[in-house]
């Protein structure tokens, strides 16, 4: 199917037939590939947090942390339908290819929203739960409908909801907070911008034909290589807090070291070597930065617990 012939179909709709959703289109509305990240990012929240939790309650915890991810996502693809249908990269999503109304999309991320979040505060405490409602409306009102089609800065703010899986998991163990989930709140925050500039540079002209104010459609390339750089001359140090505030050992500090100078060596690189080519290399290895640094924080946890 063409661009256009998805584009019209967004518009009017089946006409003579009823929308045809399966398993994997609802699946789909979940964004599962983003899910994975934000589930994993909880979970190592949850095990960083003091005293421990009951495995089955733990599993049940992350599982509704998962459950709210997939509610945002949902909502996500209900409110922006419209842009989607004119993105290459998002025009074969379900609701742009007819196969599931707006409605339904609508419902689904509202009864998932609702669901995990009365689970959560069921099975743990009702902060994380708490917080883990604000994260659902935090990417469905603020980010989505509020500053995404307004402002360049819609995903520096927006990047919040992303960051705060780690705090929801930790307040499931302890019913209260601490630096220590806020330092991994912070570096998750400061990841989300480098990460989606470097898309927003190779996918300018998906952005600019939906109208959404990404900083290289409102101030250029040049400007956001610039961003970039100094995004990641700041997330390298900061990736390093944990081990210097001393809630984590060695080998997280020198994972955390290596992957750090990883990323400011492909910014610096993107700014001296303009062009979509070194931005998809930043953009990838983004994603393989903060799953390395998670996964070592983890492994450090789980590595002083053994000993």
């Amino acid at each position: 199917m063409s661009d256009t012939a998805i584009s019209n179909a967004y518009q009017t709709g089946p006409a003579d037939e009823a929308f045809e959703a399966s398993v994997g289109d609802y699946i789909a509305l979940l964004k599962p590939r983003v899910m994975s990240l934000v589930v994993f990012t909880g979970l190592v929240g949850l095990m960083a947090a003091p005293g421990g939790i009951h495995p089955f309650l733990g599993i049940i915890a992350v599982v509704c942390i998962a459950v709210a991810a997939g509610a945002s996502g949902a909502l996500n693809m209900w409110y922006d339908a419209d842009i989607d249908a004119k993105m290459a990269r998002t025009a074969r999503r379900p609701i742009p290819m007819g196969r599931i109304s707006r409605e339904n999309a609508l419902s689904f991320g509202i009864v998932l929203s609702v669901g995990s979040v009365s689970l959560m505060g069921l099975v743990t405490n009702w902060l994380a739960a708490g917080l883990l409602a604000f994260t659902i409306a935090f990417y469905a009102v603020i980010y989505t409908m509020v500053l995404k089609r307004r402002t360049p800065q819609n995903i520096v703010i927006g990047g919040a909801a992303g960051a705060l899986p780690p705090v929801v998991g930790w307040a499931a163990v302890t019913g209260s907070l601490a630096i220590e989930p806020l330092v991994m709140f912070a570096i998750i925050f400061m990841w989300t911008p480098p990460h989606f500039w470097a898309l927003g540079l190779f996918r300018e002209g998906d952005y600019a034909a939906a109208g959404v104010p990404m900083l290289p459609v409102t101030h250029g390339a040049k400007v956001t290589r610039i961003h970039v750089l100094v995004y990641s001359l700041i997330l390298a140090p900061l990736g390093m807090a944990p081990w210097i505030m001393g809630f984590a050992g060695g080998l997280y500090g020198a994972v955390s070291a290596v992957l750090g100078a990883l990323f400011v060596y492909y910014a610096v690189r993107l700014v001296l070597q303009p062009g979509d080519r070194t931005a998809k290399a930043l953009f990838g290895f983004s994603l393989l930065y903060l799953f390395g640094i998670f996964a070592a924080l983890l492994a450090d946890i789980l590595l002083r617990g053994w000993l």
